[in-house]
């Protein structure tokens, strides 16, 4: 039997998490459910009216998806979060996507592909960006003094993870995300690419290689009711498993929903089964490609209406409150969770 992709990286921690669970099970009684996008509409090279088009697509129908579908727990309709590429910035795209989020139902955060990159210039870009989104379209959040972001890094080489060091360049990367005001990095799981860390189905700390060498995620500390902050960088990372269905040989799954791969009841109850927990709470980061051209128009005409539907039936059948979430509203809700008892500011 042939082992999936790069099992040598996660096979055995996952194999770990799925004993730890059956020994030690845990009733949730919440799930939070963020779905990111790699939001790409120049992706691939199309003409600027064909992404203008593409974001207008979205502008028309997200609205509608999230209005029709199944309200949360506290009555909100599902929220998406675009993480929008700094290399891809053009005002009038990104305008067309801060007008989705100024409707209540969606965030903006930073994606980033680069390569052989250096320290100065990547502190360059991302700080530039940031204040663009910030200051030119009123997006992100001021925190500690500072401008706060979710980040996802392009081709999945978050540390200069992957083994012939492209699309990244830059060893540290966690700490400088930190000092920047990244709150948390919602990268992984990134199979089948060989960037794949070694802690999966967590929430977890991770603290920048003291000896300067990449892949810092491939350690840390998981996230704990109380525990605090406990590193450099917060990973919400996404589920990641095997999964049978129908097919004699087993296939990944990473959460994503793609044309290919479209959201299904046996999906759902596995995702059920793979979320990270904190407690009896349960934190469900699935992600898409949503402007690449083969997924657009299947996810907006019915895989997430789907989606959002399955969920809340099986939250439904397990007793289980659901809460739609943007990547910042479930960085708060774990953060809610993980500070200190002594500290009183949720903010």
């Amino acid at each position: 039997m042939n082992l999936p992709r790069h099992a040598e990286l996660w096979l055995a921690p996952y194999l770990k998490d799925r004993l730890r669970k059956a020994v030690s099970p845990v009733k949730p009684k919440r799930i939070w459910v963020t779905l990111a996008d790699h939001y790409e509409p120049l992706g691939r090279r199309p003409s600027l009216d064909r992404a203008l088009k593409k974001v207008a697509e979205w502008r028309d129908k997200w609205p509608r998806i999230a209005e029709d579908a199944p309200r949360d727990a506290a009555g909100r309709r599902p929220q998406y979060s675009f993480f929008y590429p700094q290399e891809e910035y053009r005002s009038d795209l990104l305008e067309g996507v801060t007008g989705i989020a100024r409707l209540g139902v969606a965030d903006v955060e930073v994606h980033l592909h680069h390569d052989n990159e250096r320290r100065e210039t990547f502190i360059q870009k991302v700080t530039e960006f940031c204040r663009r989104l910030a200051g030119d379209h009123g997006l992100l959040r001021q925190r500690n003094g500072r401008t706060a972001f979710g980040f996802i890094h392009g081709n999945w080489a978050l540390d200069n993870s992957r083994p012939d060091g492209k699309h990244c360049g830059l060893n540290g990367e966690i700490a400088m995300l930190r000092d920047l005001g990244c709150y948390a990095d919602f990268t992984m799981p990134s199979l089948p690419s060989a960037t794949q860390g070694r802690v999966v189905n967590q929430v977890y700390w991770c603290t920048s290689n003291a000896d300067g060498s990449p892949r810092s995620f491939d350690r840390g500390i998981e996230a704990t009711v109380g525990g605090g902050r406990q590193g450099d960088l917060l990973m919400i990372t996404g589920p990641l498993g095997i999964r049978f269905g129908k097919r004699l040989m087993p296939r990944l799954e990473t959460g994503e929903i793609a044309s290919y791969d479209l959201p299904s009841p046996e999906r759902v109850r596995r995702w059920f089964d793979l979320a990270p927990m904190i407690g009896s709470d349960m934190f469900l980061k699935l992600y898409t490609h949503g402007a690449d051209d083969w997924n657009i128009d299947v996810l907006l005409d019915c895989g997430l209406a789907d989606l959002y539907r399955l969920l809340a039936e099986e939250a439904e059948r397990r007793g289980i409150e659901i809460h739609w979430a943007t990547a910042w509203q479930m960085y708060l809700a774990i953060e809610a969770l993980t500070q200190p008892l002594s500290s009183s500011s949720h903010a």
